[in-house]
C-alpha cells in the first residue's frame, strides 16, 4: 500500500513538473498580434460609432501597420475619433506622427488643416468662458475684429486692453498696425508712428515696430531717419530679411552705395527668390564700379522676376532698366 502511493505520487509530481514547464513556455509560442488586422478592427470600431474602444487600438497598431495605405487610414480615423472624444493630447500626437510619416499626403494635410483650426476654436471657446474679461480674451476678439476688416472695433478692443494694462508689449504694435489698415487720412502716419514709438517705450527690442518707422520714414523720404531704424530692426532680428531690404534701398537712396552692399548681400542671401534685392544690390553695385558684379545680380533679378511672373501666371519680362542707373 506505501509502494502504491508512493508511485502515485511521483507521478502526480512528474505531472505538475511538466504542466509548470508548458505554462512556461506558453507565452514564447503565442502569436503575436497583427498590428494590420488590429488597425481593420479599430477602424471596423470608428466606422460604427465605437471611438472609445477604437481610439486605444488605432494609437497603438496604426503605426505598426504593414500597408502605407492602412497607417494613413488609421491615423485619421484615430485623430477623428480623438476629437469626438475631446482627447486633445492623442489628437495632437497622432497628428505629429501623420505628418511626420507622410507630410506630402492630401488626406494628412487637409485633416491637419481642419482640426488645427477645430482645436483653435476650442481653445477660443475655453478661454471666453474661463476669463471672459481678461486682456488675453480682448486681444484674441480684436485680432478677429480685425480678420474680418472692422479696424474702428479691432482698434477700440486695443484701447480698452491698454486701460486694462497699459504696460503690456505688442498693443501699442497692433494698434498702429490697425490704423496703418484703415483708409488713409492726413494724419494716418503720424497716428501710426505714435503708436509704434510707444511700443519702443514699453518693449524697446521689437523689431517690427522699427521696421515700420524705417518704412514710414522711407515714405517720405527721410532717408537718414529711415537708415536708424532698419539698422536697429536687423540689429534686433538677423533673420529679418525685409529690414536689410529697406536698410539698403535707404542707403542706396541716399547715394551711401557702398554701406547698401552689406545689408544687401545679406538680404539676397536670406531671400534668394526676391527680385528687388537683386535690383537694389545691382545699383550698388554699379554705383562703386564692380560691373561684373552688377551684371551677375542683374541676370538674377531676370530670372526671380520671370519666375514670380510665372508663378502668378502672368510671363512677362519686368518692365525694369536693362542696366542699373
Amino acid at each position: 500500500m506505501q509502494r502504491l502511493l508512493r508511485e502515485f505520487l511521483i507521478a502526480a509530481l512528474a505531472c505538475a513538473t511538466l504542466a509548470g514547464a508548458s505554462g512556461a513556455q506558453s507565452p514564447q509560442k503565442a502569436v503575436p498580434l497583427d498590428a494590420s488586422s488590429s488597425t481593420q478592427k479599430g477602424l471596423s470600431l470608428a466606422e460604427g460609432g465605437r471611438c472609445r474602444e477604437a481610439l486605444p487600438i488605432l494609437k497603438r497598431y496604426a503605426p505598426r501597420a504593414a500597408e502605407k495605405q492602412l497607417k494613413v487610414k488609421g491615423g485619421l480615423a484615430a485623430v477623428r475619433c480623438g476629437l469626438a472624444l475631446d482627447q486633445v493630447d492623442d489628437v495632437v500626437s497622432v497628428l505629429l506622427w501623420l505628418t511626420r510619416e507622410f507630410p506630402a499626403d492630401p488626406d494628412v494635410l487637409y485633416l491637419s488643416t481642419h482640426t488645427y483650426s477645430d482645436l483653435s476654436t476650442r481653445f477660443a471657446l475655453q478661454l471666453g468662458r474661463m476669463a471672459p474679461l481678461s486682456h488675453q480674451a480682448r486681444e484674441l476678439n480684436a485680432e478677429a475684429l480685425e480678420s474680418q476688416g472692422r479696424w474702428d472695433d479691432a482698434a477700440a478692443e486695443y484701447k480698452q486692453i491698454l486701460k486694462q494694462e497699459p504696460g503690456l508689449p505688442g498693443i501699442h504694435y497692433r494698434l498702429g498696425r490697425v490704423i496703418l489698415s484703415r483708409p488713409a487720412t492726413a494724419t494716418t502716419a503720424e497716428d501710426a508712428r505714435t503708436e509704434f514709438q510707444a511700443e519702443l517705450q514699453i518693449d524697446p527690442k521689437n523689431a517690427g515696430a522699427e521696421y515700420v518707422l524705417g518704412e514710414l520714414s522711407r515714405g517720405s523720404q527721410q532717408w537718414e531717419d529711415a537708415i536708424e531704424h532698419f539698422s536697429r530692426a536687423s540689429r534686433l532680428d538677423a533673420n529679418f530679411a525685409d529690414a536689410f531690404l529697406g536698410l539698403g534701398f535707404s542707403l542706396n537712396s541716399a547715394h551711401r552705395y557702398a554701406e547698401a552692399i552689406p545689408p544687401l548681400e545679406t538680404e539676397v542671401r536670406l531671400q534668394p527668390a526676391n527680385p528687388t534685392g537683386h535690383y537694389q544690390l545691382a545699383i550698388s553695385y554699379h554705383k562703386i564700379g564692380r560691373e561684373q558684379d552688377a551684371a551677375r545680380e542683374m541676370a538674377l533679378f531676370q530670372q526671380t522676376s520671370d519666375k514670380a511672373k510665372e508663378m502668378q501666371g502672368e510671363v512677362q519680362h519686368p518692365q525694369e532698366p536693362a542696366h542699373p542707373q
